[in-house]
């Protein structure tokens, strides 16, 4: 039974894709630490209430480790490791992570970007220097490093061992190269994310990285029916609104839309709302799971509150499933 996590990991990213074949992917990783203890909320921290469910339920400010949130569930081993692009809130822990789960492949753009000083966000210069020494080493094994691009087909993300499409159900929707090469010029990496769909069974989950115009132009030009109306999609740049243009979702007409965590003030609500979008940020549900099996795809979160609240609104009960670790939302069929 596949099982994918959106992790609640402060202004950053962090999915995990536990595939049919076993195999576990990551894309993205923040707040990452081989130290860090989980978080022992309060009572009144793990049980705030809002006043409704759009309200301000406060989870950001109790984040995931992605490492204990690994080990917790039994994983001790990452098969692939996506870094959709080189910002350090997609890097955030990087060297601790792959010390504790040796990714077999990882998974990265021919970027040429260069840091300067780190003295902002609270991020470590040793988590970018040892991304740098995966970039430039160019290593083939231990981890192998794959610069894949829209279309790119290959054993074992979209193709099975006889060569019959499927694998893990990874597709390459972004980027290009012209559009990495552009990224390299001018500096601005955001457009040269990955940006990846996931299929399984007959549901796609949309991964976005933090890509902009240049990139969804192309995706709706060239794969525009593999992202026409998707089950679930994660919102580029964590939802913010980064100035962009919103008329990609006419096309992608998410039925549920994950958002990350940001100040309220930037969250790009009224493009969702002004479509009637339902959508789901970390800062209210937490981390949010997802499961596919034959009744269609479960949402669970890992909030209780905002679990009574959404499930309350909608006429039926929430209950907390032992497996998932999360309180039911609702499904999509």
């Amino acid at each position: 039974m596949p099982v994918v996590h959106f992790l609640n990991v402060n202004h950053g990213d962090c999915s995990i894709i536990q595939h049919y074949s076993g195999h576990v992917t990551v894309i993205d990783v923040c707040n990452a630490s081989s130290v860090g203890e989980p978080v022992q909320l309060s009572e009144n921290a793990r049980y705030q209430k809002s006043a409704g469910v759009l309200g301000n339920f406060n989870r950001k400010d109790y984040p995931d480790n992605p490492i204990s949130y690994l080990k917790d569930r039994g994983i001790a081993s990452v098969f692939r490791f996506v870094v959709t692009h080189p910002d350090m809130d997609h890097l955030d822990g990087i060297e601790d992570f792959f010390s504790e789960f040796a990714p077999a492949n990882f998974w990265d753009t021919d970027n040429n970007k260069e840091m300067g000083d780190f003295g902002y966000g609270g991020y470590s210069e040793d988590d970018w220097l040892f991304y740098k020494s995966l970039r430039d080493g160019c290593p083939t094994t231990n981890p192998r490093r794959l610069a894949l691009y829209s279309g790119s087909i290959g054993p074992y993300y979209n193709e099975g061992e006889t060569g019959k499409s499927g694998g893990d159900g990874l597709y390459v929707l972004a980027p290009t190269r012209a559009i990495v090469s552009a990224a390299n010029e001018c500096g601005d990496f955001n457009d040269s994310s990955y940006v990846i769909l996931y299929r399984t069974g007959n549901k796609r989950i949309l991964f976005s990285g933090d890509s902009h115009d240049v990139t969804w132009e192309h995706i709706l030009d060239k794969h525009h029916n593999d992202v026409a109306g998707v089950d679930v999609l994660i919102a580029p740049h964590h939802g913010r609104d980064s100035d962009r243009d919103y008329d990609f979702l006419d096309v992608v007409n998410p039925r549920l839309t994950l958002f990350g965590n940001a100040k309220c003030e930037h969250l790009a609500y009224g493009a969702w709302n002004n479509r009637d979008l339902l959508f789901i940020t970390n800062n209210q549900a937490g981390t949010i799971i997802m499961n596919v099996d034959s009744t269609g795809l479960k949402v669970y979160v890992s909030h209780k509150p905002f679990a009574e609240e959404f499930t309350k609104q909608r006429g039926y009960a929430t209950f907390y499933d032992q497996e998932m670790r999360g309180y039911f939302v609702g499904v999509l069929n």
